[in-house]
């Protein structure tokens, strides 16, 4: 809650400043222009109030006015102070936005499952930025609170949440390609969320306890197209009526297609120091832990990246044999993703396309063909260098794999350092563990398979195409699926015959042979 309201009246802000004179016209220039996206409604319910206050206008959102008139919702208990923005035009025809978002609220709902509630409280918050229309954008902005607490009950879980102090800056800036160029930071100390899970159908009953000394949150974008978004609000906000919708359909596509491709990139990143979960069967930790995501605007060759990151890794060793304490990763980092993605193509499509006036505005042939097209510009999936490692043992791995037919054409690259420490200790299981016994002799085998890199790695390059064939390291393991033909099997023979056709077809994939960078080392460098 208190990271979605500074932005929405922020984005209501949008408005050309006016007169600087803080007045009761000024205030009521103001709400006609909160009004344009949030709708007359909510001043008339009294969800939102503008008034006079000193040298600057109070913005207040009644919350509890706002679960009133959606009577639907049915709350059994709800309890929560307005919130309060204070917003001062300046000379420059930006706007002084400042906040204390210190809050307590509470309520309680039957849910599918019995009675629910929730509460929290935010512990001294506070909020000054500067707020620029022509950008819709805070230049600057930051905020701090002393801390936060939540509880949240449910039949059959509950959860509790803390943290300590607190920090969050915001800066952005005109984009050199239209929209805006943002970058945002947060920090929180001392992380601690307990969650009880008590369910007598499944039988689940444990505690588990999270907690990192320092959460902080990294997030920049490139080119996100505020006030095309803006104007896509309050067309929404004009055309709340079916009829009226339908009738301006084409100003709705003209605005969808200015907003086009909504941002350039934005890249975000999350992460947590000391890391620990703890757990009926121990403790797991990580000295660093971090997930980043990125991800490309609507565009016609896009990407999609995410990264899992992890050091210091502890995992508890109570209910694993003690063989398997070689194997356990103490260090990860996994990179996947997408790209070749070709969004654009299909949005202004689907937006040239669509008719609010048929049922559905899209029809399912022109759907299915959209796909298709998707499809054949094809994207790939993306397994970026990643590793796993635990002393002398690390894995890593690279790949790619498309889809241009039902099933996939793929190459992945395989490396391994410390094979035969692996080898030792899957012996070492094979002799209590009956399963490990039987996996034994297929490690081996796989290792037959490898190429031997210079420094002593282990490298497979694995080949699999969408003819059904998968070859290893140019060695080819299986042939290409067989060809369904009607008009063969009409005798004995045509079996054998379609065989050796098979054989043929196998000997001709060595085309993806030692030629296909099998066993040439060049994708993963130690």
């Amino acid at each position: 809650m208190k990271r979605i309201l500074p932005l929405a009246f922020a984005l209501a802000l949008s408005a050309p400043a006016f007169a600087q004179t803080v007045d009761n016209q000024g205030a009521k220039q103001l709400s006609d222009d909160l009004a344009r996206y949030f709708g007359k409604q909510a001043f008339d319910k009294g969800v939102l109030k503008v008034s006079v206050e000193g040298d600057a206008y109070k913005i207040a959102l009644d919350i509890k006015a706002l679960v009133n008139a959606v009577p639907e919702q049915k709350l059994l208990k709800f309890d929560m102070a307005p919130y309060a923005l204070m917003v001062k035009p300046r000379s420059d025809g930006s706007w002084d936005v400042s906040s204390n978002f210190s809050q307590g609220a509470s309520f309680e709902f039957d849910g599918p499952e019995g009675r629910q509630s929730m509460e929290f409280t935010i512990k001294d918050g506070k909020l000054t930025s500067v707020y620029d229309p022509a950008l819709a954008a805070f230049t600057n902005a930051t905020s701090s609170l002393a801390g936060m607490t939540m509880t949240s009950r449910e039949a059959k879980q509950q959860a509790d949440v803390s943290t300590g102090a607190g920090t969050a800056t915001v800066t952005a800036t005109k984009s050199a390609n239209g929209g805006v160029d943002f970058t945002a930071t947060q920090k929180v100390s001392d992380f601690v969320e307990k969650i009880k899970i008590d369910d007598p159908n499944s039988g689940m009953n444990f505690p588990l306890t999270l907690k990192t000394p320092e959460l902080s949150v990294d997030t920049n974008g490139k080119g996100v197209r505020t006030k095309p978004l803006l104007d896509l609000l309050a067309f929404a906000v004009a055309n709340e009526d079916e009829a009226k919708l339908k009738a301006n359909q084409a100003e709705l596509k003209s605005l969808m297609l200015a907003a086009l491709p909504v941002w350039e990139r934005i890249d975000g990143n999350y992460g947590f120091k000391d890391f620990e979960v703890e757990s009926p069967v121990g403790k797991f930790g990580a000295k660093q832990f971090s997930t980043a995501f990125g991800m490309d605007g609507v565009s016609q060759n896009g990407k999609v990246d995410y990264t899992i990151k992890a050091s210091g890794l502890t995992i508890p060793h109570q209910t694993l044999p003690e063989w398997t304490t070689p194997l356990l990763p103490t260090d990860i980092d996994l990179n996947f993703g997408g790209a070749n993605i070709d969004l654009d193509t299909m949005a202004k499509k689907a937006i040239e396309a669509f008719d609010l006036n048929k049922e559905p505005p899209l029809s399912d042939e022109f759907g299915k063909a959209l796909v298709a097209d998707f499809k054949a510009k094809n994207p790939k999936v993306v397994i970026g260098h990643s590793t796993v490692k635990n002393g002398d043992i690390e894995v890593a791995l690279e790949g790619e794999m498309t889809f241009p037919g039902e099933k996939p054409d793929a190459s992945v690259t395989i490396d391994v350092a410390g094979y035969d420490k692996i080898v030792d200790a899957l012996k070492e299981g094979a002799k209590s563990d009956e399963q490990m016994a039987q996996a034994f002799p297929f490690a081996l085998a796989v290792k037959g398979f490898g190429k031997t890199l210079p420094d002593g790695r282990l490298e497979w390059v694995i080949n699999t195409k969408a003819d059904g064939s998968v070859a290893v390291n140019g060695a080819m393991l299986k042939g290409p699926d067989e060809v369904q033909d009607d008009s063969a099997g009409q005798d004995g023979n045509s079996s054998g015959d379609d065989g050796a056709n098979g054989t043929d077809d196998s000997t001709g994939g060595d085309d993806s042979d030692g030629g296909d960078n099998g066993g040439a080392g060049a994708k993963l460098q130690p």
